[in-house]
């Protein structure tokens, strides 16, 4: 009777310890480890880009479960960079993404898929100049793990969509600036440290 106390005992505490195991893990981007990069036609001579820096975001990640997963991210456009300083403070203004009034665009994941082979389509909400719009970003898992050097649970992505910039009231000069611009994400995101004090 007793060892069949003790095996049940042994039982609970392994269910309890897999289901810890299982549980969502938060992370959060490094913005030091994260791009954004934009790009577009221009006139089919060209495909120009801009970047975006001082990204964050905190991502949910169930790998057991996708559906119980979830993407927060913070894009300041205000930081937007083409290389060209004409271009950059014709972006800033009123008639691309006025960051005076706008100078954040966010995106909030509503629903993750799982294709198989480490990719993820992430649908959610784009929010750019106070315009909501779904789109989805098929995205490929890079690794997950403990950091090598911040000792840590992290994981790493790269992510990709389109959006028509017209749907955001960015229209100018369409369709010779083409109306698609492409978005291209890679970051790295980590636990927070276990906490130390006693």
């Amino acid at each position: 009777m007793l060892n069949k106390i003790v095996l049940a005992a042994a039982l609970l505490t392994s269910t309890a310890s897999v289901s810890a195991m299982a549980e969502t893990t938060t992370y959060q981007m490094d913005p030091t480890h994260t791009s954004v990069v934009a790009s577009w036609s221009h006139f089919g001579f060209s495909h120009p880009t801009a970047t975006f820096s001082d990204v964050t975001g905190t991502i949910q990640f169930d790998e057991d479960n996708v559906a119980n997963s979830h993407v927060e991210v913070t894009i300041p456009v205000k930081t937007v960079d083409t290389k060209v300083p004409a271009l950059n403070e014709e972006f800033l203004g009123s008639e691309y993404f006025d960051v005076a009034q706008y100078p954040d665009a966010t995106f909030k994941s509503t629903e993750i898929e799982s294709m198989g082979d480490d990719r993820y389509d992430v649908h959610g909400d784009l929010t750019l100049k106070d315009v909501t719009k779904p789109v989805v970003l098929h995205a490929t898992l890079n690794g997950v793990g403990e950091h090598p050097m911040a000792k840590v649970p992290a994981l790493g992505f790269d992510a990709e969509t389109t959006i028509q910039r017209s749907d955001f009231g960015l229209d100018q000069y369409v369709p010779n600036v083409s109306d698609d611009i492409t978005i291209r994400l890679s970051s790295e995101a980590e636990a927070a440290k276990p906490s130390t004090a006693q």
